[in-house]
């Protein structure tokens, strides 16, 4: 039963510690809507998703008033088009679809304009990528996901130096918005099918028909229980770190609940990741620093971020029994204002980032580099984090935008959630060779489990 103290203790959490459900995310089947005519099919798609998510934003909004608790964003994620699209192959059509549905349901995004293509493209997958520019650039909500690479199927190089091609033109085609399309587009290794945060969220294949996932949020909280335990040994704020997780992922699981029931859409998972915004009180890198490294980036970083991560963790399985998603701890650069502040000052590189994605939730997220940096150097730093991932059997991801005429020490501003990006400096040094090999880099050894 819930007592007085906790219903006191979660109004202040949302008051003045920046808690909330980050996003509902409604996942939705478009595999009946195949069909080898792009204009039949595509219609198909809107008026699936339409109907469906009809009621997503007014049911939020209710949730939102009766519980007192702020549901940022309402989203939705649908089957990968590369498949949805394979038949007829028209795939920008199903973008421009999708777009219509997303303003005539009122959601913020919509995710899976998608392809996995982690140990070879078909034909179609490869004619697919090379749309992805003009989709994310002649559309306002799509978002975009490849996944390169897996534990078990290892790295497709090949893959690799196409998305380190598709990002620069993307990059390019949006260069009137500082290269804003790479914003919205995400490339994996081990991509999960039940994400529920954009840019990478798509309805995997092995999912139900229709299905809720909710991301619940909370780093300002996770700070504020840790300014009570200054100076305590690390077992002391590891137990005080999943004592929150606890508490945030039941109220996820609640939303979760109540949202899946009066959408009439199965109940998928909570994802209990700590998502940042560039909102002052709302950083993870601050968490970090409460932890006693002088500024993110500096040595002990990656440990404190181990740390709060696998915390998080353990305290979110207490509360809900379908912890999903990603569920852990995100280090998005322009939408953290502790990250902002660190690249500022030099105390955090893109190498250290590369490091702290070793064993936080995804990878490196919203990086701004310089627009004249090449496409190979792109694929460089794709393939560092998909080896990342591949190697330690995790999910890791990169989100970088080469912002046009844009250099180090120049900060780009996105506005909203996406915030401001610092342009970071990248290592001059050239990896062309390397790139240029191909193939596909085998599965390691521990993808043999069985």
């Amino acid at each position: 039963m819930i007592n007085p103290f906790e219903i006191m203790e979660t109004i202040n959490m949302v008051d003045n510690e920046h808690l909330d459900i980050r996003t509902i995310t409604m996942g939705i089947s478009l595999l009946d809507c195949i069909g080898q005519d792009s204009d039949i099919a595509s219609e198909k798609v809107y008026d699936k998703v339409t109907r469906l998510a009809e009621k997503l934003v007014p049911v939020g909004e209710q949730l939102e008033r009766e519980q007192g608790i702020p549901i940022i964003n309402k989203r939705i994620s649908v089957t990968p088009i590369s498949i949805v699209g394979s038949a007829c192959g028209d795939y920008v059509k199903f973008a421009k679809a999708l777009d219509r549905a997303a303003d005539a349901t009122g959601v913020n995004f919509i995710g899976g304009y998608s392809a996995l293509v982690q140990k070879g493209y078909t034909k179609g997958e490869y004619d697919f990528i090379e749309t992805i520019p003009e989709a994310l650039c002649t559309t306002n909500k799509i978002c975009s996901s490849v996944n390169v690479g897996s534990t078990k199927a290892g790295i497709s190089m090949d893959a690799v130096a196409h998305m380190g091609r598709i990002i620069k033109k993307t990059a390019e085609m949006s260069a009137d918005r500082d290269g804003f399309g790479c914003a919205k587009l995400v490339v994996f290794a081990n991509a999960v099918e039940d994400n529920p945060f954009m840019a990478g969220a798509f309805h995997g294949t092995g999912e139900g028909e229709c299905v809720i996932n909710v991301g619940v949020s909370g780093p300002g909280v996770v700070k504020k229980a840790l300014e009570k335990v200054k100076g305590a040994d690390f077992g002391v704020v590891a137990d005080t770190i999943k004592k929150t997780a606890f508490k945030i992922t039941r109220m996820g699981q609640l939303v979760a609940g109540e949202a899946s029931a009066r959408l009439g859409a199965q109940r998928g998972i909570v994802d209990l990741s700590l998502a940042p915004t560039p909102a002052i009180g709302d950083s993870v890198a601050h968490i970090l620093e409460e932890m006693g490294v002088e500024k993110c980036g500096a040595p002990g970083t990656t440990a404190a971020l181990a740390l709060l991560n696998d915390a998080v963790k353990k305290g979110g399985v207490m509360a809900s029994s379908y912890v999903g998603g990603l569920s852990g701890a995100f280090i998005p650069v322009s939408e953290d204002a502790g990250m902002i502040d660190a690249v500022k000052c030099g105390a955090l590189s893109l190498e250290k980032l590369e490091a702290m994605t070793c064993v936080c939730s995804v990878g490196i997220d919203m990086v701004v580099v310089p627009g004249d940096t090449s496409a190979e150097t792109i694929s460089g730093i794709l393939a560092d984090e998909v080896a990342i991932g591949v190697i330690n059997t995790k999910t890791t991801a990169l989100r970088i935008i080469p912002a046009p005429g844009k250099k180090v020490g120049d900060v780009v501003e996105f506005g909203g959630l996406l915030g401001t990006g610092p342009v970071m400096p990248v290592n001059q040094y050239c990896c062309v060779d390397f790139i240029n090999r191909g193939g596909r880099i085998p599965a390691p050894m521990h993808s043999l489990k069985n």
